[in-house]
């Protein structure tokens, strides 16, 4: 594993051809094979675990929005590296032919489900279109069981970068709202909006896109399946760690819309808030992640600590009581997402309408002046 990153750190800010990359990933593999052995490294297990040992054809499915790409467009695109993970890599590749950008991200074969299992998910996720869902827009697949998804770039970023770099918009009501409002009702589309509810499971804040005027696009939902078993615990052990894992959740592939309405939670607190949802830095051993910090800040009846201070900054005293009364009935509906019982968690076409009626209701304050 350490071998494999050093040989893709050497890529990391250098744009050279998608083709190229993929090309001496398998050139690495193959001499790993011949110098290890087929019992040990991920040569091994790239053809017995991804089922792709007998897979010499190369195909390009093509959802609405990439009808015209071709093989030759996404493999001899420039690409720099923006992003790893333990089950792939992620490039913003940049086509010669109009020169715009796209999202490439390459699943290795030896994380990835073998090709009878991927193609049905992967015809599934490239349908799905909304408003606030990073749509799909072609999947390439390899004669070594290389597998890479097409999706739009997104200049601006992530909302975790967008929050931990103290942006003034970030502080907005309005903006946080907006987030939420698209966030919640992307992934409502998901459970609900389809023929077969389809489960995100590894809903965080870096996986959430925004668009110029801040509207989000969640991405990467459906990711999980088409990993194999030992590549999907490794995603949930990592989501564990950044603090986005609903308690009951043991394995992946037992996410339903209960666990991600418990990651949609600690997004949500992230937003008002402007923390991370673990703090390794806490000397409390109670308040290293986000929700027992706020449970703590409303027992102690400390307000201020439930919503980043600058919500309600140079406001006048009308609209301060007014924002205030929204952003923590925000908050509230945040920790019900967070309920360590899974059955007590709303569900997504609920948190909608809870966070929709936060736009109609004059604060209670303001009733009573």
């Amino acid at each position: 594993m350490e071998d494999t990153h050093r040989m893709l750190k050497l890529f990391l800010g250098v744009l050279i051809p998608l083709s190229v990359i993929i090309s001496l990933y398998l050139f690495y593999l193959y001499r790993k094979r011949n110098t290890a052995g087929d019992s040990t490294g991920i040569a091994a297990s790239d053809d017995t675990e991804s089922g792709n040992s007998n897979s010499d054809q190369e195909g390009l499915m093509c959802f609405q929005g990439g009808e015209d790409l071709t093989v030759a467009d996404i493999l001899d695109a420039p690409g720099e590296v923006i992003g790893k993970s333990s089950y792939g890599t992620l490039y913003k590749a940049c086509l010669s032919k109009n020169d715009s950008n796209l999202l490439l991200r390459f699943l290795r074969p030896a994380c990835s489900g073998n090709i009878r299992e991927v193609i049905p998910v992967v015809h599934s996720i490239g349908l799905v279109r909304h408003p606030n869902l990073v749509p799909l827009q072609a999947f390439y697949m390899g004669p070594r069981g290389e597998k890479l998804l097409v999706y739009p770039y997104f200049v601006h970023g992530n909302l975790a970068q967008f929050i931990k770099d103290g942006n003034s918009e970030s502080h907005k009501w309005d903006v946080i709202y907006n987030i939420a409002l698209g966030l919640v009702k992307g992934l409502a589309y998901l459970h609900s909006g389809l023929h077969k509810p389809m489960i995100h499971g590894n809903l965080k804040s870096k996986n959430i896109l925004l668009t110029p005027d801040f509207q989000p696009y969640i991405s990467d939902y459906g990711l999980h399946l088409l990993l194999n078993p030992t590549a999907g615990q490794e995603m949930l052990e990592t989501s564990a760690n950044q603090g986005y894992k609903a308690p009951e959740l043991i394995k992946i592939k037992d996410s339903c819309e209960s666990t991600d309405i418990y990651s949609l939670g600690i997004v949500l607190l992230e937003l008002l808030t402007g923390r991370e949802p673990v703090n390794d830095n806490s000397s409390d051993s109670q308040e290293i992640y986000l929700p027992n910090v706020i449970r703590k800040a409303i027992l102690d009846h400390r307000i201020k600590d439930m919503y980043h201070p600058d919500i309600v900054l140079n406001l006048t005293d009308k609209q301060r009581h007014r924002t205030e009364d929204r952003a923590l009935k925000l908050v509230q509906l945040a920790m019900s997402c967070c309920s360590t019982s899974p059955s007590l968690r709303p569900l997504a076409n609920e948190v909608v309408r809870k966070v929709e009626d936060l736009s109609k209701e004059p604060a209670l304050q303001s009733r009573r002046t």
